[in-house]
């Protein structure tokens, strides 16, 4: 755990998990689902920092946790999103930059890629973002204030974030001319996460051969964007 400051002088913990070598090493800042910043989120760290990356997990609930939808749900509507994607993940972008990763990108999962898709429009320093199943409401997604690549995987059963409000932001990314790769899979929300389905919801469901798929892809985009 370290702490680092958000552009406001405000402090906020986070999970770093660094690489074998971490000179020079790239960044990329994980971005929680609604449970909080629990061991699951703190593994997808530890997966990038064995793939080379120096990877911050803010935790952007202060030490809560949540082990039911109902208190995933009244944390996540307590938390102000245009204060954590411009302050906290803002924040831990600026501290991964200035500790030696000289790129650095965002990714974040249900709630957190909805947050990702903020950070984007909210963010200059980022340098590249990968959404996973998650965005905000359309009308708060300034495209035009979105200059750097973003690639996004999306469920076609998702019963959270429909398909139609995906393809509704992919118009809006377009318009913009705002250089994306999005990925459709045939599978339920949370399909990435493997402890999917101990969470007892039937909306949820761990996907393996499409979380592989993604994951390959995610990250080749970094490489190519971050490296």
């Amino acid at each position: 755990m370290i702490q680092f400051t958000r552009p406001d002088g405000k402090t906020v913990n986070g999970y770093l998990a660094e690489p074998a070598n971490v000179t020079n090493a790239p960044g990329v800042v994980v971005i929680q689902e609604w449970w909080g910043m629990d061991d699951q989120i703190k593994e997808v760290a530890d997966r990038f920092a064995k793939s080379g990356y120096r990877a911050l997990v803010p935790d952007l609930y202060r030490g809560k946790l949540a082990l039911e939808a109902n208190e995933a749900e009244h944390l996540m509507n307590d938390l102000d999103f245009g204060d954590a994607a411009s302050q906290d993940i803002r924040g831990a972008v600026q501290y991964l930059k200035a500790t030696g990763s000289a790129k650095v990108g965002v990714t974040g999962f249900c709630m957190g890629g909805a947050l990702t898709v903020l950070t984007a429009c909210f963010v200059p320093e980022v340098d590249a973002t990968v959404v996973w199943y998650g965005n905000p409401p359309a009308e708060f997604v300034d495209a035009k204030n979105i200059t750097t690549p973003m690639m996004a995987h999306w469920s076609l059963q998702d019963e959270f974030f429909s398909p139609a409000g995906v393809d509704e932001l992919e118009k809006k990314l377009k318009a913009a001319g705002v250089h994306h790769e999005f990925h459709r899979y045939d599978a339920k929300h949370a399909f990435a996460n493997p402890k999917s389905d101990s969470r007892g919801l039937a909306p949820l469901q761990y996907h393996h051969e499409s979380a592989e798929m993604a994951w390959k892809r995610s990250l080749e985009f970094f490489k190519k964007h971050l490296t």
